[in-house]
């Protein structure tokens, strides 16, 4: 490749199936990268207790706690909050486990977003970072809706941006470090 010539972006197939109005959705997702989350020391210290809490077993401490982080980041966001929901098991099918839901309402109802704690599987307590990586993602479409007023939440390149820059955020890490 000639010296100043910048490669094009290969365009996923899924994305070129969309139609125009979803290329359009797909493309303004892209455009943000990052949610300016600034986490206090207060949010970070719930974060950090998580994998204490998931490791009691207990939905209703494990649902108090991510319920108080997703508080916190609706907050800090200046966002509509979201009602938490744990459950125990996964719910599974042939093509895989069910890591977490968003369902999204109308006022004055909460959207919600649903977690389970143990794997469909073994039934073992799922890892704190994949818990709390699920808890992001879920939270992530709620704000495409909210805070950047997409009109669908798709999962774009953009998409997954965002939510490793709200977990950066949480463990107090550069959001371009990886």
């Amino acid at each position: 490749m000639a010296a100043g010539v910048v490669p094009e972006r290969v365009t996923p197939a899924w994305y070129r199936r969309l139609p125009p109005a979803l290329r359009r959705v797909a493309a303004d997702s892209d455009r943000v990268p990052i949610l300016p989350l600034r986490a206090g020391p207060d949010l970070r210290q719930l974060v950090s207790t998580l994998p204490v809490v998931l490791a009691t077993g207990r939905c209703a401490d494990v649902e108090s706690n991510a319920q108080r982080v997703a508080d916190g980041i609706c907050r800090a966001l200046g966002v509509s909050g979201v009602r938490v929901q744990v459950r125990e098991r996964r719910p599974h099918d042939a093509r895989g486990e069910l890591h977490g839901l968003y369902t999204p309402a109308s006022p004055p109802d909460f959207c919600c977003v649903t977690l389970w704690m143990f794997t469909a599987r073994r039934g073992q307590i799922v890892a704190p970072r994949t818990f709390l990586r699920t808890l992001l993602h879920e939270l992530c479409h709620h704000f495409d809706y909210t805070w950047l007023r997409l009109r669908e939440s798709l999962h774009t390149q953009g998409f997954y941006q965002r939510e490793s820059s709200l977990l950066a955020a949480l463990e107090a890490r550069d959001p371009g470090a990886g």
